[in-house]
């Protein structure tokens, strides 16, 4: 069985490609750069993504390739449309000409759903979508035409709405690393504090390696036309992610409330109710926040 990832060499990327090739499959990558188990294609051209797609023959296709910052977004709004619709569609668009029988899943976010008040203590995929930010819109978008593709030329293709992930190799920028990284700053002589923003609002956090083996599963087994939720079900505060790492640091941390980083929460917990993709795949998540936290704190340590 042969596997074709977009965006195999990112943080997500290289986890899966461990979890097929565990798993017997013969794994491509498709990125900007190649070597001898990576194809370069830009998806913005679909002459491009056509070729790769016929190349590789794939059985499966996770789409990882994308413009995943938020922030950037709303700097570049246009360009995050491009890269993460107009880049979909040429991929589905290759598919569609080049392997048609070939299982695809688009991966998208939980920051679709948007601002959701009391109903994010519950997630479904039932809940309407009202995404608040460039990103959210365009991997709701990515995910419409998924289900248009699916449906009007009958390829088998699944979404995901995935929750918050983390695990050694994330970079700063996401609430989890940038903890670790100010805890090893301190640990390092490098820094006096390790500075926080809100520690009040409540998030579902799944290891890399339980939601990569949710997206092989996916791949096998998912229902083309549907959209799963990945996430695990449990949402932690971040005082409580910042308590746990701190018990792990190996002197004493000094933390300092940074008025900068002070962003009120539109909604105070956000849980994930994964039981269509459990009821579909027979997926569970295993590994603990423990072990992510244990994970990303290990792998700043060993950073030069």
């Amino acid at each position: 069985m042969r596997a074709l990832i977009t965006g195999s060499k990112g943080f997500v990327g290289r986890y899966l490609r461990a979890e097929l090739e565990q798993n017997g499959y013969d794994v491509l990558g498709l990125d900007l750069a190649a070597d001898e188990k990576t194809l370069c294609a830009d998806l913005l051209d679909p002459e491009a993504a056509r070729q790769a797609v016929a190349q590789a023959a794939p059985d499966i296709i996770i789409h990882l390739a994308g413009q995943a910052d938020v922030g950037l977004s709303w700097r570049q709004p246009q360009r995050t449309v491009e890269i993460n619709v107009v880049g979909a569609l040429n991929l589905m668009g290759a598919v569609r000409t080049c392997a048609p029988a070939a299982h695809l899943v688009l991966v998208g976010s939980s920051d679709q759903y948007g601002d959701l008040g009391a109903a994010g203590q519950c997630v479904t995929e039932a809940l309407p979508m009202r995404p608040r930010s460039p990103y959210g819109v365009s991997k709701k978008a990515q995910e419409e035409f998924g289900a248009v593709y699916a449906r009007a030329y009958g390829l088998h293709i699944c979404m995901t709405r995935s929750f918050n992930h983390g695990g050694a190799g994330q970079r700063e920028g996401f609430l989890i690393p940038d903890f670790a990284a100010g805890i090893v700053r301190v640990e390092k002589g490098m820094a006096d504090t390790v500075k926080v923003g809100n520690l009040t609002s409540k998030r579902d956090f799944t290891h890399v390696r339980d939601v990569v083996r949710a997206y092989r599963l996916l791949a096998e087994a998912g229902r083309p036309g549907e959209v799963y939720n990945v996430g695990s079900g449990t949402a932690h505060s971040a005082q409580e992610i910042l308590d746990a790492l701190c018990a792990m640091a190996r002197c004493p941390i000094r933390v300092e409330q940074d008025p900068a980083r002070m962003r009120p929460s539109d909604t105070p917990v956000i849980c994930c109710d994964h039981t269509k993709l459990t009821a579909d795949t027979g997926w569970q998540p295993i590994l603990p926040l423990e072990r992510i936290l244990r994970d990303t704190l290990d792998y700043y340590r060993a950073k030069d």
